[in-house]
């Protein structure tokens, strides 16, 4: 195809519309373009780390999808909704929309190569999904990184010859604390407290109970007597934040290598604490209940929410890791492959880390002659008064408390190094004027400095009340279902389902076959907003335990978590409708725009370069035209797109940064291809 001279842009004469000489763009030739192009993809693609290989990656994934949630969180849900019947939402709600999410979301941060904010440059309008994630992935690794102090709070109290949670004889339990050992010819239905009298066993705690509340936690009465610090636990939260740093400061090469280690052992240890569960005595209680469905419990919605939310979280959808994570893919990378590796995996952790937890739950309520839903409180303290009561039991006990506070402590490590590369990535490509890539080390250490001084409020003696809002409201529920749908939307509706499946199919040179394009389009949105308004429609305020009920204003203070992600997408929408120039009908036209693209190897586009469309209209050769500003006033009534003979159109994203291109061929392509 014959190029056309290169033109220079005359502003009008209107003195009132003339621009000043410096705020004029000039206009190189197609063929300057080209190099500039190419020498800048070059350029980025050198600065830009990847993974040092296939399995590096998928490690790291494994790494934040099976994490503490798995061995934490699931069977804790499980405890909370019936046992097997939760397994039916779950598997449901991972195959419509956990699956497919999880590889939307791998896939656009290949293609695409950036992090998880301006992603959602490919429809500006819905761009403030990127920054709702990102507020909800700095909630997340805000709170979460406590569980991993508390796991190291445990690990340091089991280097002694007896582990201190297993007896009343500690100066933290009080009268209530019920010890099996000591009950030997007590009434039917009572205990014998450390002091000799007799307390109905419905009043009982366990030693690991009352270790957790008392000398773990030293919980407050209430959310309002914040209470001192529990200097312990902040040694512990610094000691974690620090481990943390020293494991990502280096980029992804260096995590992706720590990740084989920390991934693959929590594995070893689970088949152990399996084998020594299905020992104990009233084992067989707890899979029980584990595994028959109380199918009366499906007919409430928190059933369904509990499952979806469980997903989202477990499989870090909705807070733009998985994005972030992608983008440091090489861009030929199966990541379908990828997707159905960690979805067979992570819920096979989960199922099976449910059967290690009901065998313990089975053998407490066996030894405390309750039911196994009575056993132990519902809350993030299960695994912290479970799991220990089993350890305290087993010979060599030392040794495997040992061994299994080191794995919570991988599992949740695994999941916060991804949490937080994800969380730097999104700026660093989301502000590159800045220079946070090349002063990664600084950048990194700032984000762990602020995220520790907001922790230290979870670590005081009513800080649990908080950590349970900031679980209940500010990193799940609510916000991951309302930002998955936004995404998805984002995608099917904004940039196009058409047009997506065609790049992906292009990336991964296959076509990922109908049924994901289906749950992009409907069934995933469909779930999401689905169970979104169930959740609202059935709310109920935050309770902590069977007893308490938080105030007024702690409720308030969760939902501002909450809202604290979920604004970004209206108001950031509101934002650029108000701050774009033109007539309403002009502004959605620019605002539908992409403004950024698939990213192929420099060498691809060296290639292709000169080579005409393909029939489709589809090369990403064509992805250099002459420049044309959408911001300059004095358009024609079709406006905002200049064309040239390969009918290309310069965009200028809302930011006035970095140039972008759009390809009509792909919007006129939309009304004759098929899947």
């Amino acid at each position: 195809m014959e190029e056309k001279e290169s033109q220079s842009y005359s502003p009008p004469d209107n003195d009132k519309d003339k621009l000043e000489l410096d705020e004029l763009e000039t206009y190189p030739s197609k063929d300057e373009q080209d190099g500039e192009d190419t020498k800048e993809l070059v350029s980025d693609e050198i600065e830009r780390d990847e993974w040092g290989s296939k399995m590096d990656f998928i490690m790291a994934l494994i790494g934040l999808a099976v994490g503490l949630g798995n061995v934490w969180r699931f069977p804790y849900l499980c405890y909370k909704n019936g046992g097997g019947a939760f397994l039916i939402p779950y598997g449901i709600s991972l195959i419509t929309a956990g699956i497919p999410i999880f590889l939307l979301e791998v896939s656009i941060g290949q293609m695409l190569q950036t992090g998880g904010i301006t992603v959602w440059g490919i429809f500006p309008l819905i761009k403030g999904v990127g920054y709702a994630a990102f507020s909800v992935s700095f909630v997340l690794c805000t709170y979460y990184i406590i569980i991993i102090s508390w796991s190291l709070y445990y690990l340091f109290a089991s280097f002694t010859s007896e582990l201190p949670w297993g007896d009343c004889q500690g100066d933290w339990t009080d009268q209530y604390c019920n010890d099996p050992d000591v009950q030997e010819g007590a009434p039917e239905g009572y205990f014998y407290s450390k002091n000799g009298s007799l307390y109905p066993l419905d009043d009982g705690e366990s030693p690991a109970q009352q270790y957790w509340d008392n000398k773990v936690l030293g919980i407050s009465s209430g959310i309002d007597e914040l209470g001192g610090m529990r200097w312990e636990l902040v040694g512990c939260l610094a000691l974690a934040w620090v481990l943390c740093y020293l494991c990502i400061w280096r980029g992804v090469k260096q995590t992706g290598k720590i990740v084989w280690f920390t991934a693959l052992t929590p594995y070893v240890i689970l088949t152990i604490l399996l084998i020594r569960g299905l020992t104990l005595e009233g084992a067989g209680q707890g899979i029980e209940y584990y595994m028959k469905p109380q199918w009366e419990r499906l007919k409430e919605p928190t059933v369904w929410i509990d499952a979806a939310t469980q997903i989202f979280f477990s499989y870090s959808v909705g807070i733009g890791s998985l994005i972030s994570l992608g983008s440091y893919n090489k861009y030929r990378n199966n990541s379908m492959i990828d997707t159905m590796v960690v979805g067979v995996v992570n819920a096979g952790t989960s199922i099976y880390s449910g059967f290690v937890t009901f065998s313990i739950l089975g053998y407490m309520a066996h030894r405390q002659q309750k039911s196994v839903e009575d056993v132990v409180e519902q809350g993030p303290g299960l695994t912290f008064i479970a799991y220990p009561t089993a350890l305290y039991t087993m010979p060599g006990a030392t040794f495997f408390a040992i061994i299994f506070f080191s794995m919570l402590l991988m599992l949740g490590m695994n999941t916060q190094f991804a949490v937080v590369e994800g969380l730097a990535t999104s700026l660093m490509d989301a502000f590159p004027q800045y220079k946070l890539r090349e002063n990664r080390a600084v950048f990194l250490l700032s984000i762990c400095l602020s995220s520790f001084g907001i922790g230290l409020f979870l670590v005081t003696e009513g800080g649990m009340y908080f950590f349970q809002l900031f679980d209940s409201y500010g990193a799940s529920g609510f916000c991951l279902l309302w930002i998955a749908g936004w995404e998805c939307a984002a995608v099917a509706y904004g940039y196009g389902f058409k047009k997506f499946y065609r790049d992906v199919t292009e990336m991964l040179g296959f076509s990922p076959g109908i049924y994901f394009p289906i749950c992009w389009v409907f069934v995933s949105p469909l779930v999401s907003f689905g169970i979104f308004l169930f959740s609202l429609i059935d709310y109920k305020p935050a309770t902590y335990g069977d007893d308490y009920v938080y105030p007024l204003w702690g409720n308030i203070l969760g939902w501002c978590l909450a809202i604290l992600s979920m604004h970004w997408l209206p108001s950031y929408a509101l934002y650029l409708l108000l701050t774009t120039p033109g007539t309403l009908k002009e502004r959605w036209d620019v605002l539908k725009q992409p403004t950024v693209f698939p990213k192929p190897p420099a060498d691809e586009m060296l290639t292709v370069s000169g080579a005409s469309s393909s029939e489709n209209g589809s090369s990403l050769a064509d992805f250099k035209p002459p420049t044309y500003n959408l911001a300059t006033e004095g358009q024609d009534s079709e406006g905002f797109q200049s064309k040239d003979e390969d009918d290309t159109a310069h965009i200028v994203d809302e930011n006035g940064g970095k140039e972008a291109y759009a390809n009509p061929a792909f919007e006129e392509d939309d009304a004759k291809t098929s899947l």
